[in-house]
């Protein structure tokens, strides 16, 4: 980063949001009023217990799609913010890569530095605009339930209100129509996945970032016969494949065109120095599952070696 103008050579700064918190201890909000039942966390050990939704009424939905548009405008103004999440994408195609934090809506620190060049709108796992999508979740009888359009359109009318508000050019959206993590499935994963890429062609995203069928929980990959190559195929803007990828793995997966970029989560976390890793093919840091999502600012973040601290 140049310290005087703020801005990034070669690497894209995005930011990936969703709605997480509620002030003053407010109930969570949902597209219904089910609860859950105690889950394992994310790293596969710990299991937590969830408070009881609060179903949005039909009238509060305007205002959280112009929370994701506040939001996306606060990314683009922001400076200098802690990353709870890093992606990291490579592509033969391109041979640029684009990393990726994820912050809550509340999350501002504005100054004279440049800020993000982007957002990732998340509707996958779990969060707020998958709880709509998956009928599984979505049990309401207004125009955001029943029919698959309906459970598709709080999420459309969030990507029209951020690309109208900060450019389509600087909005990509993460999917996972086939996950069912946290008790949020669909009954016809593929009918959705195929929906939500046919109608995001209209805005003309940076991207669609969408997360392997052999994905189901976010732990380990399980057999699958479902592919994401008939939604790539529907898609026609850059499409990014996530989930479970090794090196070779998604080389193969650029080289037969199912995907143009393969996105790399735990590995990118655990290995600071992951791109020179791939590119020397050089063995990995194994990560740490018990320090996932920890708020130690260190431990899990910044105390793996880099390859030259190893030899």
């Amino acid at each position: 980063m140049d310290k005087g103008t703020g801005k990034r050579h070669g690497n894209q700064l995005l930011m990936q949001f969703m709605p997480k918190f509620q002030p003053n201890g407010q109930d969570p909000i949902s597209c219904t009023d089910k609860g859950l039942a105690p889950q394992v966390r994310s790293n596969a050990l710990d299991v937590a217990d969830f408070s009881t939704p609060r179903r949005l009424r039909t009238d509060e939905i305007p205002q959280i799609v112009n929370d994701f548009k506040l939001a996306a405008r606060n990314a683009i103004e922001a400076g200098t913010i802690l990353f709870f999440k890093t992606y990291n994408f490579c592509s033969e195609m391109t041979n640029i890569p684009l990393n990726f934090g994820y912050v809550s809506f509340e999350t501002r620190i504005p100054n004279h530095m440049h800020g993000f060049d982007g957002v990732e709108i998340h509707g996958a796992h779990g969060y707020l605009i998958d709880q709509f999508f998956k009928d599984q979740v979505n049990d309401r009888t207004d125009h955001y339930g029943e029919s698959l359009e309906n459970r598709c359109r709080f999420a459309l009318e969030i990507t029209e209100a951020v690309t109208t508000e900060v450019g389509a050019y600087r909005v990509g959206m993460r999917l996972s129509p086939f996950a069912n993590f946290m008790e949020c499935g669909d009954s016809n994963p593929k009918a959705l996945g195929l929906y939500m890429a046919e109608a995001l062609n209209k805005y003309e995203l940076l991207y669609c970032h969408m997360v392997e069928p052999r994905m189901r929980t976010l732990v380990e990959k399980s057999d699958c016969q479902h592919s994401l190559v008939p939604i790539r195929e529907a898609f026609k803007g850059t499409f990014i494949a996530a989930g479970g990828y090794d090196r070779e793995d998604g080389t193969k997966a650029v080289a037969e065109n199912r995907a143009d970029l393969v996105a790399y989560g735990r590995h990118f976390l655990a290995n600071p120095d992951f791109p020179k890793r791939f590119e020397i093919n050089a063995p990995l840091n194994m990560y740490n599952r018990e320090t996932f999502y920890v708020s130690d600012p260190v431990v899990g973040y910044t105390d793996y070696p880099f390859l030259e601290e190893i030899s």
